[in-house]
């Protein structure tokens, strides 16, 4: 547990050194999240070995969804200005590919251990995950993951994802588990359909999980919508009609708000013969394009307050939901625990009382067996007696609540998935349940007031850094922000400057 820990303190370290001189008040956010962490480890929710922290990416996510044939991979390439991903009309990538920033000239393609092993990135131990819902399938996490570098400046300083075609996956499960996995962690989320297909309904499926199950999320915002290769309708007598055809298939779906583009690689495009029409096209391709970069570029102020909003939500879920939740369990547990107590103590009553008929220890209502008279005259004997009574009570007691908490695994195990928050409420429940935890005290274990002002500030901390965020970016009374007059140096502060040594 101390080199784990010890482990987590550097991973935590590098973290900081990082966000210096990029982003302060992200800086200030690590700092908030070891906060956090305390309550969590005195909880039970999370080990010693864990943090907030390292549970989300702190690089700016944008993930690439879509059908196999809906040109992702030219898109991306397009994107960086190089050829990394295989392109084709058939799927020629069937795994997730994490595309990063390198210095080296010579791409890398490394397998999907180098990303479920490693807590920078979005799919640490997401091999856990597939497990869960693909029995037999975590160890394989290199049919799934891949990651890949390029020297690409479009690449700096943040992470694309590439999907695989969800008609050419036949492991389907997991893969619709590692999508939404991916769809939670991103700040943008490029949704692509392929224009040449004439009818989207037959991609129902498709459609479904990346459109409909989206419009109820509070982030629908960070979802773009994009029709691509729109050049293959420039040869239909009625090329707004494929437009339209996939807005009304759109629309059927409850999206009938938001931004949705239509786009071709210049790359690789089709011929347009006609000049009005290929002037036409090629308009609404660069505004549209335009519109897109614009939104990637802008995804590290998105990624700042995407941080800040997970560290909220934790400290919310954790205040609002965990500890109500633990202490209806709890609740629950001593009732339980009550119940087997009165049953077991009152049968082995019951039971006594019938022997002690049968064996005729009663003369009338008088208790009088033949040992009572010895047990009387010996104090040690009945101080023996009274002792070994008292610890085997003591450890029946201790065996119904272990069989109440037991009982409870199920009811605990739902009501985890349920919530869906951060940390492990089986194992706070565990905590709470041990041996050494009066039966009477309905207080989560680790939840008093100590806990419940870090809460607090860190709930006060999100505030204040929410609106440093603002102040960076907005200005809603136009006024020019003036900075603070500087004091004249004095003779001391000259000749600590003519002491410092050179920059390099």
């Amino acid at each position: 547990m101390q080199s784990t820990g010890k482990l987590l303190k550097r991973r935590l370290e590098t973290l900081e050194e990082h966000l210096q001189e990029e982003n302060p008040v992200l800086l200030e956010a690590v700092q908030s999240f070891r906060k956090l962490d305390q309550v969590a480890y005195a909880t039970g929710l999370l080990t010693r070995d864990e943090s907030y922290a390292m549970l989300i990416p702190w690089w700016p996510l944008i993930s690439i969804l879509g059908t196999f044939s809906a040109g992702k991979s030219t898109f991306i390439n397009h994107y960086i200005q190089g050829k990394l991903q295989r392109t084709g009309n058939q799927a020629v990538d069937d795994r997730f590919t994490v595309l990063c920033y390198s210095q080296e000239q010579t791409p890398h393609a490394l397998p999907g251990i180098a990303l479920d092993s490693d807590p920078r990135f979005p799919f640490y131990q997401i091999s856990r995950e597939i497990e869960r819902v693909a029995p037999g399938e975590g160890g394989r996490i290199d049919a799934y993951l891949q990651l890949k570098t390029y020297p690409s400046e479009t690449l700096r300083g943040k992470i694309l994802i590439d999907s695989p075609g969800f008609d050419a996956d036949n492991q389907r499960t997991a893969t619709l588990r590692i999508t939404d996995h991916i769809i939670n962690l991103s700040d943008l989320v490029l949704v692509l359909f392929d224009a040449r297909h004439p009818e989207p309904g037959a991609m129902r499926d498709t459609l479904d999980h990346l459109v409909s199950q989206t419009l109820e999320r509070a982030d629908t915002g960070k979802f773009l919508f994009i029709l691509n290769q729109i050049d293959s309708a420039a040869r239909e007598d009625n090329p707004e009609e494929v437009v339209a055809a996939w807005q009304r298939a759109l629309g059927e779906r409850g999206l009938t708000t938001g931004r949705f583009y239509a786009i071709y690689n210049p790359d690789v495009a089709l011929p347009i013969e006609n000049p009005d029409l290929r002037r036409r096209f090629e308009s609404k391709r660069d505004h549209d394009l335009a519109e897109i970069h614009g939104r990637m570029r802008e995804v590290e102020i998105e990624r700042a307050y995407r941080i800040v909003g997970a560290l909220e939500k934790n400290a919310r879920d954790l205040r609002e939901q965990v500890v109500p939740t633990l202490q209806t369990l709890l609740r629950q547990w001593r009732r339980r625990t009550l119940w087997g107590d009165a049953l077991l103590f009152g049968a082995m009553a019951l039971a006594a009382l019938a022997a002690s008929v049968k064996l005729g220890y009663w003369q009338g209502l008088h208790f009088a067996p033949p040992w009572l008279a010895q047990w009387s005259a010996s104090q040690p004997l009945q101080l023996a007696t009274l002792v070994a009574a008292l610890i085997g009570l003591l450890l029946l007691h201790s065996g119904v609540r272990s069989l109440a908490a037991r009982s409870l695994r199920g009811e605990v195990a739902r009501r985890a998935q349920a919530l869906n928050v951060r940390g492990d409420l089986v194992a706070a429940f565990r905590r709470n349940t041990a041996p050494w935890r009066t039966l009477w005290r309905t207080t989560p274990a680790g939840w008093g007031w100590s806990a419940r002002r870090r809460i607090e500030q860190v709930l006060q901390d999100t505030d204040t850094f929410i609106q440093t965020l603002n102040d960076q970016f907005t200005n809603p009374s136009g006024r020019s922000k003036k900075t603070a007059p500087q004091a004249e140096p004095t003779e001391r502060d000259q000749s600590a400057v003519r002491d410092q040594p050179a920059a390099p």
